[in-house]
């Protein structure tokens, strides 16, 4: 198995400490590392700031500083976390320092090289999205029972895409499947009543971050 090293290191777009406003994890103090860079343009990224730019830190240097706060919740985030190869040795070490570790990855990468200690929370793109051509199928073969899917919603014509994915490749009752209406697209009441109507076995998801600070993501 291949190791970190204190030499290897990754482009970080910031580090913080915040409430995870997403996830069955939602509420539960959390450090976010957040890298910088991704490969998709989704219409509702609302972490545009973090496709750039960043600073170059080493493995054990983010670990330093995730220790600074008083939590055993991790978030690896982005951008797309996974754009950078070294992204799973700095899972892999969070996991072995004994945190509980979750990575935001929006699905259009490979995941079978992550830590399956790692709570992957896998964001399939719809078609408002603008880049459902890009989701990697083969990654639901990957996903465990700790894994989560989600699904962002702009409209209702992507509600009953993503219920027919829902049917068709048998997601339910697998992993945990969260639907999360897109900020100031899509009203969380509407699609609630969609849930209901249709009987759903998923979970509506509201970004908690979103109603506590507003504007910047998890803050």
């Amino acid at each position: 198995m291949a190791q970190y090293s204190a030499s290897g290191s990754l482009r970080i777009s910031e580090i913080f400490y915040s409430l995870q406003g997403e996830t069955s994890r939602v509420g539960l103090p959390t450090v976010f590392v957040r890298l910088t860079g991704c490969p998709l343009r989704c219409t509702y990224c609302d972490t545009a700031y973090a496709f750039s730019g960043g600073q170059n830190m080493a493995i054990t240097a983010i670990l330093t500083e995730v220790a600074r706060y008083p939590t055993p919740y991790v978030t690896v985030t982005g951008g797309e976390p996974l754009a950078q190869k070294d992204c799973v040795f700095l899972l892999r070490a969070l996991c072995d320092a004994g945190y509980q570790v979750s990575l935001e990855t929006g699905g259009a990468l490979d995941v079978s090289a992550v830590d399956a200690r790692v709570m992957k929370v896998l964001d399939i793109k719809t078609p408002a999205s603008g880049e459902a051509t890009k989701n990697l199928w083969s990654n639901l073969a990957l996903l465990q029972q700790h894994d989560e899917i989600k699904f962002v919603l702009c409209d209702e014509p992507d509600y009953e895409w993503a219920k027919q994915v829902l049917h068709e490749r048998d997601l339910a009752g697998n992993y945990p499947v969260l639907f999360s209406p897109a900020h100031d697209q899509l009203s969380p009441t509407m699609l609630a009543n969609w849930i209901l109507r249709d009987n759903l076995p998923v979970r509506l998801q509201v970004q908690l971050h979103k109603l506590l600070w507003g504007g910047q993501p998890g803050k």
